[in-house]
């Protein structure tokens, strides 16, 4: 007969630790909902992974628990976890990295890739403005840059036979950036467009308006303003587009700590709210279009 884990953790806690009832009840219900997550996968608490301890998390989350019921449940889960890899019985602690949503935390939002689309074409790519504007928001897109980071740019700043970017983010961190396809190529179309807008002056500024002005972060925004009412989209400004390129990523299948590393964030808690939003989508969809799951 197999070894009930959780009870041996439950024991420890009480006898060992010598944690309260109340505490230990508390651990007890807690992990239940653990162990019933594990027997809807066939499988033992023990041997869920990561993917699976962190689509408990967001369940908690999702089914209205307060951020501190659900930060509580993850410490009780943190520390079963921990007992288990102590005592050999699991290799690595699947709650590494995880965190719970912070009181009030709101989640971000992003645009669909269908609105992304709309609003990339928005842009009258005819004349030099417009182009500078189709490069720019290619390049929010691409990167996931900060408006002032963006504004910040340099000529020097992007490599783009190398399909690269550096920047400098907050506390003066220096970041590196690949740049997509799409985005490099609208910046090649976007040289010609910046020596007509120069007219003849010079700047080291990668983006700039009318004889060579720097472009400012209020034109940014005044710049996407018009463009998402073009594009019949509300609400859209340059955290939006970083918002968008960090929830497309996770979508796509990348991993939290290259999206962290790409957005410049020091802490991979500010990072895993994308996770969240990732998780949120996913079931939506799911709830939508599977024939067995559809609500009346």
């Amino acid at each position: 007969m197999p070894r009930d884990m959780i009870r041996e953790y439950l024991s420890f806690l009480q006898v060992e630790k010598g944690l309260s009832k109340n505490s230990v009840e508390s651990y007890r219900r807690d992990l239940a909902r653990l162990k019933a997550l594990a027997e809807s996968e066939g499988r033992a608490p023990e041997a869920l992974g990561k993917p699976e301890v962190t689509q408990f998390v967001m369940d908690l989350s999702r089914e209205g628990l307060a951020p501190k019921s659900v930060s509580r449940a993850l410490s009780a889960v943190r520390g079963f976890y921990r007992f288990l890899q102590l005592d050999g019985h699991v290799k690595a602690d699947p709650t590494a990295d995880i965190m719970a949503p912070q009181g009030g935390q709101k989640l971000p939002r992003f645009l669909t890739q269908e609105e992304m689309e709309r609003l990339l074409e928005a842009h009258d790519t005819s004349t030099p403005e417009g182009l500078r504007d189709r490069a720019l928001v290619e390049l929010l897109y691409a990167t996931g840059l900060r408006v002032s980071e963006l504004t910040g740019l340099t000529t020097s700043s992007v490599d783009i036979d190398r399909g690269v970017l550096f920047c400098t983010g907050k506390g003066s961190k220096q970041r590196r950036v690949p740049v997509g396809r799409s985005a490099l190529e609208w910046l090649r179309r976007y040289e010609a467009a910046r020596r007509v807008m120069l007219a003849g002056r010079e700047s080291q500024r990668l983006f700039v308006g009318y004889l060579g002005r720097p472009l400012t972060r209020q034109h940014v925004w005044a710049m996407l303003k018009r463009a998402s009412a073009k594009a019949q989209i509300r609400g859209v400004t340059p955290h939006v587009l970083r918002h968008s390129f960090a929830t497309h990523l996770l979508e796509h299948g990348a991993d939290t700590r290259s999206v962290q590393a790409m957005l410049g964030h020091s802490d991979l808690a500010t990072t895993q709210i994308y996770t969240h939003v990732t998780n949120e989508r996913i079931r939506s969809v799911y709830e939508r279009h599977h024939p067995r799951a559809k609500r009346e």
